[in-house]
């Protein structure tokens, strides 16, 4: 009997020990998207990876680089021009993402007078929510569609608000969808009133915005069409092939590169000054 006890006591000083000794695992942290992922998500193009999107812009690259090598048979020529058009799939993208934060804040006032609307017809929130899969703006049905599915799935509306924020990769359905979640976690008394007034709100931002946006347009194209028109000019002079072999030298390559940073840089800084402040996603 004291060996039992003697034993017992052992163990016991042994698991309490481990227990102060043995360091405890920490779950992996989620790995944080890159700048591409996070563009593809505000484009919408979930089902594209940041991958296909590199092998897609290297696949041009390398198609317009053999191109003009044959056209021009000038290699620096044909590297700066195969580099600039493997940034095309990037650039297509972004603007793809501007355009779709741009149509979802015009839609945004009219979803969120839906909800308040559901609201004060005696709907309950999940049910508002779910409802705009059909009677809301169209840019934001699939969205929904999918929300409902979900909460008819599993029933955690906690869970199928995450999940929507995710597919929506927008700043302002997350301040809608923050909004409902403490609306829903609090009571929601005040939620008709906090609806109205978010309306109100997006729709003098999205008049101010636009406002800005069409002063700001004539620099934006400005600044597109001097970037562009020189290696227009280029590419038309590949076909004098006693003009553009003067570009197959060191020092037409380097000429080459030079202008082709300048232009990167040039437009860079002139997007910069002249672009609106954006809203990040915050709540994401």
């Amino acid at each position: 009997m004291g060996a039992l006890v003697g034993l017992g006591v052992g163990i016991g000083s042994l698991l309490i020990w481990s227990a102060f000794t043995t360091p405890r695992a920490t779950p992996p942290r989620a790995a944080r998207p890159g700048r591409l992922e996070v563009m593809l998500a505000e484009a919408g193009m979930v089902g594209v990876s940041s991958r296909s999107l590199a092998l897609l812009g290297g696949a041009i690259g390398l198609i317009v680089c053999f191109v003009v090598l044959a056209v021009s048979r000038t290699a620096p020529l044909a590297l700066v021009m195969g580099s600039l058009a493997a940034y095309l799939p990037i650039a297509m993208g972004s603007g793809r993402a501007r355009r779709r934060q741009r149509e979802l804040a015009e839609v945004w006032p009219e979803a969120v007078d839906d909800l308040a609307s559901a609201v004060r017809a005696g709907m309950s929130l999940p049910d508002a929510v779910a409802a705009l899969a059909v009677r809301g703006p169209e840019p934001l049905r699939p969205a929904f569609d999918a929300f409902a599915l979900d909460y008819q799935v599993s029933g955690r509306f906690g869970d199928c608000l995450d999940r929507l924020k995710a597919r929506l990769a927008d700043p302002v359905g997350d301040r809608v969808i923050e909004g409902l979640r403490v609306a829903r976690e609090v009571g929601g008394g005040e939620l008709g009133r906090l609806l109205r007034n978010l309306s109100t709100y997006l729709r003098d931002d999205l008049r101010t915005r636009s406002e800005l946006e069409a002063r700001q347009a004539w620099a934006v194209n400005g600044a597109r069409m001097a970037v562009a028109a020189p290696w227009l000019v280029l590419m038309l002079m590949s076909f004098q092939p006693d003009v553009i072999t003067r570009y197959r030298s060191a020092t037409g390559a380097v000429v080459l590169v030079v202008g082709a940073l300048a232009c990167v840089a040039a437009y860079r800084v002139m997007m910069r000054i002249g672009r609106l402040p954006t809203e990040h996603r915050i709540l994401a």
